[in-house]
This record gives structure tokens, sequence and C-alpha cells, in this order.
């Protein structure tokens, strides 16, 4: 990819960079509002029918999704102009999503700095392995990874694992000040947890908390796996690794129904934040369609996107997905 489109393409987005204050509140108002009406019907509702319950719960996951993407522009700085009213609101609505803002904002940065960097994987990603990588990998390695890419122990098992476990633990060499902020998380979320138990009772609460969030959990792990797993994905070792390529290439437009494009506050148009993180979720949609260049970013429909259940492994000869059936062939060549 040509210097010169580099830089067309970050003049294109730099319009599109700038948080507005306005639009920023009115959208933390549709959203945490409702989704604290919705949990709030959803227990209420159990007196009638706990089908209603499961209904208001799918709704409620829904909005759980959209302050996540609130809280991952905070991460970003991108939400607000002030740094300061992006930690307080990323904090916030860190606590309400499971995710400590400190930890994750480290984390997700390294995974812009990297995605699609065969050479630097394992920080803020999934577990991908080659084709050669897989078939010179030993058999308990190939256990591990096939259980990890499995679509039910991932969509089922991984928000469990991921944002209820995991989260709660600082990595390894994280400055005290992200300590501290992962201590807080845990500590308001036990008090509010808490708080909700003493009022309703800890049946209810599972009643309607845990469908939430497997909901949700299994929403958010479905679309960062499907924002950088389809077939002709790009993905290079670090001498040839191109930022813009990543981004653009390496990074879906998954272009959903308008309802759940609003719920995932416009992460569809993933390749066009991970070309410019700086432009906040609402900004998302307008940029990729003022762009000629972005227009030809992979297209992916809630349809064809179910084809990436199949893909386990990266052949870096063929340039793109494939699945574990593909290594006979492979093997026989």
């Amino acid at each position: 990819m040509s210097k010169q489109l580099l830089v067309r393409l970050k003049k294109e987005m730099a319009p599109y960079e700038k948080a507005e204050l306005r639009k920023s509140i009115w959208q933390l108002i549709n959203t945490l509002i409702p989704f604290l009406g919705l949990w709030y019907l959803a227990y209420v509702s159990m007196e009638i029918s706990y089908l209603l319950t499961l209904l208001l719960s799918v709704i409620g996951a829904g909005f759980l999704v959209r302050i996540f993407i609130i809280f991952h522009d905070c991460c970003h700085f991108s939400f607000f102009k002030s740094k300061k009213a992006n930690r307080i609101v990323g904090t916030i609505t860190g606590i309400i999503t499971l995710f400590p803002f400190s930890k994750w904002q480290h984390d997700h940065a390294i995974h812009h700095a990297t995605s699609s960097n065969l050479d630097k994987r394992g920080t803020g990603d999934i577990w991908l392995l080659t084709v050669d990588e897989y078939r010179d990998a030993s058999i308990l390695t190939k256990i591990a990874y096939r259980l990890y890419r499995n679509p039910f122990v991932m969509l089922v098992f991984g928000p469990i694992y991921s944002f209820l476990i995991v989260n709660r633990f600082n990595r390894k060499g994280a400055k005290r000040k992200e300590r501290l902020n992962t201590y807080f998380t845990n500590g308001m979320i036990v008090l509010l947890y808490g708080l909700i138990i003493w009022l309703i009772g800890w049946q209810a609460f599972l009643l309607v908390q845990v469908p939430i969030f497997m909901i949700s959990g299994t929403a958010g792990i479905w679309l960062f796996y499907i924002q950088h797993t389809f077939e002709q994905s790009y993905f290079e070792v670090d001498k040839k690794w191109e930022f813009v390529r990543a981004a653009v290439e390496g990074s879906s437009y998954y272009r959903l129904p308008k309802v759940l494009q609003w719920l995932t506050g416009n992460i569809g148009y993933h390749h066009v934040h991970h070309l410019s993180p700086r432009v906040p979720n609402y900004k998302l949609e307008k940029a990729h369609s003022q762009s000629e260049a972005l227009q030809h970013a992979p297209l992916i429909t809630l349809a064809t996107s179910l084809k990436a259940l199949k893909f386990r492994l990266w052949d870096e000869k063929k340039g793109n997905f494939v699945g574990y059936g593909a290594l006979k062939e492979i093997n026989r060549s």
C-alpha cells in the first residue's frame, strides 16, 4: 500500500477524530437508562413469566454490549476530549461490564499496534496458529488449540473465563496505577452485586444477571472473533507487516441490520476503527461512507459470517484461513 494512500486516508479520517460532547452524553443517556430499566423490568417480570424475563434479558444484553462500546471508546480516549472524563466514564462502564479500565486499555493498545502481525501475537488477540505451527505442535498443544477454537468452548466458556475470571487479575509487570484500578474495579463490582443481592436476593439476581452476562459475553466474543477471522484476511510477518493493510484488509466491515448496528455501537465498521481508533463510535459509519478507499474493505454479513466458524488455521502460503480438513490436502501436496 502506497505512502500516498496512507497520507490520504489519514486526511480523510482527521475530521472524524473529534468527540462531540453532546453526542457522547446523549449516547450515555440512551444506553445506560434503558439498560437499568430493562434490568429492573426483567426482575419484576419474574412474577409474570420467566420467559418474559429471558426476553427482556436478551434486549438488556444488547444494551450491555453498547455500554461496552462506550467503555471501549473511553479506553481509546475517543469518547470525550478530556482524558479525565474518559477515565472516569471508562472506569464506571468497566465496572458495569466487568472490565478493569487501565488493564484492558493497555492490552487493547497492544492489540491495535500488533493486529495481523504474525511475529507479535499473544496480547489482546485470539489464539491463532499457522498451518506449519499446528503441524509441528505437540499433541497437548493441538488438543488445547482445538478446544480453544471450538465454537461451543469459545462462545460459552470464553466469556466466563475471559470476562469473569481473567479480568479480575492484574497482568505481570503492571504499574501501580493500573493495579489499583483493577482492585478498585473488583471492589466496586463486589459492592454493586452485594447491594443488589441484599435488595432482591441471590436467586433473583442470578436469574436476571446470568442470561444478560452470557448473551452479551457470547456476542462480544463473536464480534471480536469475526472482526479478524474471515477467509481473505491479512496476516504477515513483522518485516512485511503494514499498519494500513492490517487495518483495512485485516479488519472486517461487518454489515449488520440497523438495530444490531446501533446496539453494537457501529463496531462492525472495524476497519475504520483500526485505521483510526480516535474516531468515536458514533462517527464510524460516516467516516466509512466518506472514504472511497474504505469501500473496498472485506465485507461480511450475518449470513456469510457463519462460515468463519470453520476457520481454524492461517495458511501463510495461500494467505487465507483454512479448516483442519485442509491439512490433509496440504500434507499431500
